[in-house]
């Protein structure tokens, strides 16, 4: 079931209801032109918008993937093949092959798949404290996007310009974002910003998303093709680069969307200070 909106405040993740109810999620493939909800009632909808893109963004994954696990045990009141603990741990592991690189995905199903083992018989009770483990990933995820917001935001001037790649604001997460949390802290100060968002091909995350979700706040904003980052840098007066992580390794590797490297060269070469801003679930150290 699908529900349009033109609300610019709209979460990109709502879990409706209580251990009975469902996901609901902004359809993200059809923004800027379109704000349309998707409603998941089942585990299946929610692999099939991680792995189409409707819901992107490594920490907003994560959270839909642990609201999928609430939602199998929907599926074990009705085929009694499998008890509730079963259906949770399948499902746990079929929403792993959504999206492989996403470490967050893996972080938030490696929480649920604990609390399942604690109640390795389902007992009463289980879908309830899949739910609140649920709702603490998605609550934990907001406050570390306003914590990142508000140390970024130390480091940014008042008439700053900004570039940043890809999407990594509320689309992405719980709320704020992270890269993108910065410049919204930094407008709720007070200060005065512009930002270059890079187009980000293939898909256009920048041009779509973040564009988008600047230009919602009021935030100046001018789209760029992502070989004009450097052209920017060269004869703009370019505060700092700020960019999200798919993941970052325990060597402080950052693995990011396509075109984030080439960004960070560019930047290193005009002396602009470049920030990754992201979770502490972001970090893979194995």
């Amino acid at each position: 079931m699908t529900n349009s909106t033109t609300s610019a405040t709209l979460a990109a993740i709502q879990w409706i209801g209580e251990s009975d109810g469902f996901l609901r999620l902004i359809d993200q493939t059809l923004l800027p032109t379109q704000c349309v909800t998707i409603d998941c009632r089942n585990v299946e909808m929610v692999w099939e918008a991680i792995k189409m893109l409707r819901v992107r963004g490594a920490p907003a994954i994560g959270i839909a993937a642990a609201y999928g696990v609430v939602l199998s045990l929907h599926d074990a009141g009705r085929h009694h093949s499998d008890s509730p603990s079963a259906a949770a741990r399948t499902a746990a592991d079929y929403l792993a092959t959504s999206r492989p690189t996403a470490v967050n995905l893996f972080w938030a199903l490696d929480r649920m798949r604990y609390l399942i083992a604690a109640h390795p018989q389902g007992q009463a009770g289980l879908a309830e404290k899949l739910l609140a483990e649920a709702r603490a990933i998605h609550d934990d995820d907001r406050l570390m996007c306003r914590a990142i917001g508000r140390n970024g935001a130390e480091l940014i001037r008042d008439g700053a310009t900004i570039i940043t790649h890809c999407n990594a604001g509320g689309l992405a997460t719980a709320e704020y974002g992270t890269a993108l949390s910065v410049m919204f802290t930094c407008q709720d100060q007070g200060k005065q910003l512009h930002v270059y968002a890079d187009e980000t091909r293939p898909l256009w995350q920048g041009a779509r998303l973040t564009a988008w979700e600047l230009t919602q706040r009021g935030i100046p904003t001018t789209v760029i093709c992502d070989s004009m980052a450097a052209h920017v840098m060269q004869t703009r007066s370019v505060d700092a680069v700020i960019v999200g992580a798919d993941r970052i390794t325990a060597r402080g590797d950052v693995a990011n969307k396509i075109g984030t490297y080439a960004l960070a060269v560019v930047a290193k070469h005009h002396g602009v200070p470049f920030y990754v801003a992201a979770h502490s679930s972001t970090f893979d150290l194995s």
